[in-house]
C-alpha cells in the first residue's frame, strides 16, 4: 500500500478527544506528534488530554452507566457484532495505520486486524450469556441466588505494541458486560485506537459509553480519575514497573484491577524435541511484532545434546529475515517503535556481551534512517546474564544450554515474571510435569501460537492479575451478587 494511501487514511481519522459522544480539542489546546518509526517522519498531531479532560470523560461514563447497564444484552451484542463487521470491512485502513505508526510488517498488521476483530465477535457472543446461579445451602435453610451486574465505569489503558487488539480485548468485554469506558491509548500509537472509536461511533454506541483520551501526560491525566471513587475498574497492559505504580494508586479506593504486565517467556527445547519444528516456532514467536510482545519467547533454554544444532539453524533463520519499512513487500522485520526503545534494546545487548555472551548473528543497530535493529542471536554461558533476567522487548534471542529437566525448571522459574512459556518435547509425562510446575499463566506445548480470543490470556507473579479473552474475560467486568432467602 503506497504511502499516499496511508496519508489519506490518516487524514480521515479524527485526531481529537472523544468525550460524551463529541469529538473535541484538548481543553489546553495542546497536541503531541505521532511519528513513523521506519522513516522518522510526522504522521499526525493528536490532541493531548489534560486532567480536566480525563475528568470530563469520567463524568460522561458515570452519567451513561445506568442506562447502558439496563440496555438489553442482545442490543449490546448487536453493537459489537456491527463493530466486528465494520472493522473487518476497514481492514486495509487499520492495517496500514498500524504499520505506519507502530512499524510492524503489513502482513502482521493484517493478522492483528483479524485477531483484534475476533474479540468483538467473541464478546458479542458472550454478552447474552452472563448468567447467575440458584441452589440451596448444604444445610437446606437458605436458598442461594447469584446475579451478575456490571462493575461500573472502567479506565482502559492500552500499550503501543498491539494498538487494535489491546483496545478490542478490553473494550469489547466491558461493553458486553454493561460497563461504560474511558480508553487511554499509548502515546506512540493513538491513531489506530482513534479509528476504532470512530467505528464504535458509526455503529451506534450511545454517547458517554465509550470515551477516548489520548495524552502525552499519562500519570497527570489518569491520576485524578483513579482517585475518584466513581471509577470502579482499571485495566492496564504495559510494563510491570508502571503496573505496580498503578496498583498503588488503585489501592486508595480498592479499585477492581486487571493487569497484563511484563514477560520473559522461557522457550525450552528438550533432547527429544522435533528440532526443525522447534526452530520454526522459535523464529515465529520470537520475531512476531519484532519481538515487541509480552508473550514473545525471550529466553531460549536448549538441551546440551542439541544446543549447537538448534543454535546454528536458529541463527541461520534469523539471518535470512529482511529488515525494512513494513509497508514494503518482502519485509519480515520492521523498526523498533521508538528511538528510546531502540536504545534500550541496544544497551541490553551490550551489557549481555560484556557479561560474556557471544553474538552469533546481528547485534548492532542498522546505520540508516528509522529505528532498526537486526534479528540477533547470542549464546550465553552464565545463567545470570542480563538477557536471561531482563525483558528485552526486541528482536534479540539469547540461547543457553541446560543439562537436565530439574535444572531448566529452576532456571525458568527464577524470574519474577510468569506470563508465558513454550515447551518442546515428545514426552507426555514431562509435559504434564511442566504444566504443573512451570510458573507461568500460559504454556505453548510444541506450538509457538497461544493467543486467541477464546482463550484466557494472562500471567502469574509479576506478570499480572486477571485474564483477558476466553469465558473468563467478561467476568473481569462483572460483580457477583448473592441473594440469600430462607427456604420454605
Amino acid at each position: 500500500m503506497a504511502n499516499i494511501k496511508v496519508n489519506e487514511v490518516i487524514g480521515r481519522i479524527p485526531t481529537q478527544l472523544y468525550v460524551n459522544g463529541q469529538w473535541k480539542d484538548s481543553s489546553s489546546g495542546q497536541t503531541f506528534t505521532v511519528i513513523n518509526p521506519a522513516t522518522e517522519e510526522k504522521l499526525a498531531d493528536v490532541a493531548s488530554a489534560t486532567p480536566e479532560d480525563g475528568m470530563a470523560a469520567l463524568d460522561a461514563a458515570v452519567a451513561a452507566q445506568r442506562e447502558w447497564a439496563r440496555t438489553p444484552s442482545r442490543k449490546r451484542a448487536q453493537i459489537l457484532w456491527d463493530a466486528f463487521d465494520r472493522v473487518t470491512e476497514l481492514k486495509d485502513d487499520f492495517a496500514s495505520v498500524m504499520t505506519a505508526e507502530m512499524g510492524k510488517p503489513l502482513d502482521q498488521a493484517y493478522g492483528e486486524v483479524t485477531y483484534g476483530a475476533e474479540f468483538l465477535r467473541w464478546f458479542a457472543e458472550g454478552a447474552t450469556r452472563t448468567m447467575g446461579n440458584y441452589y440451596p445451602t448444604p444445610e437446606g435453610n437458605i436458598q442461594v441466588v447469584t446475579i451478575k451486574r456490571p462493575v461500573g465505569p472502567c479506565l482502559l489503558v492500552t500499550p503501543w505494541n498491539f494498538p487494535l487488539a489491546m483496545a478490542t480485548r478490553k473494550v469489547a468485554p466491558a461493553l458486553a458486560a454493561g460497563c461504560t469506558t474511558i480508553l487511554k491509548p499509548a502515546e506512540a500509537t493513538p491513531l489506530t485506537s482513534l479509528l476504532f472509536v470512530r467505528v464504535l461511533e458509526e455503529v451506534g454506541v450511545p454517547k458517554g459509553v465509550v470515551n477516548i483520551v489520548p495524552t502525552s501526560s499519562t500519570p497527570a491525566m489518569t491520576g485524578p480519575m483513579i482517585s475518584d471513587p466513581r471509577l470502579r475498574k482499571l485495566s492496564f497492559t504495559g510494563s510491570t514497573q508502571v503496573g505496580r505504580a498503578l496498583l498503588r494508586e488503585a489501592a486508595q479506593n480498592v479499585l477492581r484491577t486487571s493487569m497484563e504486565l511484563g514477560g520473559l517467556a522461557p522457550f525450552i527445547v528438550f533432547e527429544d524435541a522435533d528440532l526443525d519444528l522447534a526452530v520454526e516456532a522459535a523464529l515465529a514467536t520470537k520475531m512476531r511484532n519484532m519481538g515487541e510482545a509480552c508473550n514473545a519467547a525471550s529466553r531460549f533454554y536448549v538441551h546440551e545434546s542439541v544446543a549447537q544444532e538448534f543454535t546454528e539453524k536458529f541463527a541461520a533463520g534469523m539471518s535470512k529475515m529482511v529488515v525494512g519499512n513494513g509497508m514494503e513487500d518482502g519485509v519480515d522485520v520492521g523498526p523498533i517503535v521508538s528511538a528510546r526503545q531502540l536504545a534500550s534494546v541496544e544497551e541490553l545487548v551490550e551489557r549481555s556481551v560484556a557479561a560474556g555472551a557471544k553474538i552469533e548473528v546481528g547485534g548492532k543497530r542498522l546505520d540508516q534512517p528509522g529505528f532498526f535493529f537486526p534479528p540477533t542471536v547470542l549464546t550465553v554461558e552464565g545463567a545470570d546474564n542480563p538477557l536471561l533476567e531482563e525483558e528485552v522487548f526486541g528482536p534479540v534471542a539469547p540461547v543457553y544450554s541446560f543439562a537436565s529437566e530439574e535444572e531448566v525448571l529452576e532456571l525458568a522459574n527464577r524470574s519474577q515474571y510468569g506470563l508465558a512459556g513454550y515447551v518442546y518435547t515428545r514426552d507426555m509425562q514431562r509435559i504434564i510435569r511442566l504444566g504443573e510446575e512451570l510458573e507461568v499463566g500460559m504454556i505453548g506445548v510444541n506450538s509457538g501460537t497461544i493467543s486467541n480470543a477464546a482463550a484466557p490470556f494472562g500471567g502469574v507473579k509479576a506478570s499480572g492479575l486477571g485474564r483477558e479473552g476466553g469465558v473468563e474475560g467478561i467476568e473481569e467486568y462483572l460483580e457477583t451478587i448473592y441473594l440469600g432467602t430462607p427456604r420454605a
